[in-house]
């Protein structure tokens, strides 16, 4: 699912809400997101999950094409851990259409 397909889904199932309304909302929630990350904080939604960063520390690498070592910088990467409930649910589905097959 891209942005515009959750935006056209929010649209359909909140009719009370215009459109540009909920690409707002979602436009800012992200925004947040991406923000509080930035800055090195943790995000959590609780009954969705975490997003946090994780470092990686610099190391050395090699060119595919030449074989040459390359150095690596550290760097910290963001990270989505989900919460039990969205566990549960894709678990679930998982398990419901494994049943119907």
């Amino acid at each position: 699912m891209t942005k515009s397909d959750l935006i056209a889904s929010l649209s359909l199932k909140q009719i009370h809400l215009m459109q540009s309304d909920v690409e707002l909302a979602v436009k800012l929630v992200l925004e947040q997101v991406g923000l509080a990350l930035s800055l090195g904080e943790r995000v959590e939604i609780r009954g969705f999950g975490s997003f946090a960063l994780h470092s990686r520390p610099a190391r050395i690498g090699r060119n595919p094409k030449s074989g040459a070592s390359v150095h690596i910088p550290a760097k910290r990467v963001p990270h989505f851990k989900p919460g039990k409930e969205m566990r549960e649910r894709v678990n679930k589905s998982i398990d419901s259409v494994t049943l119907k097959s």
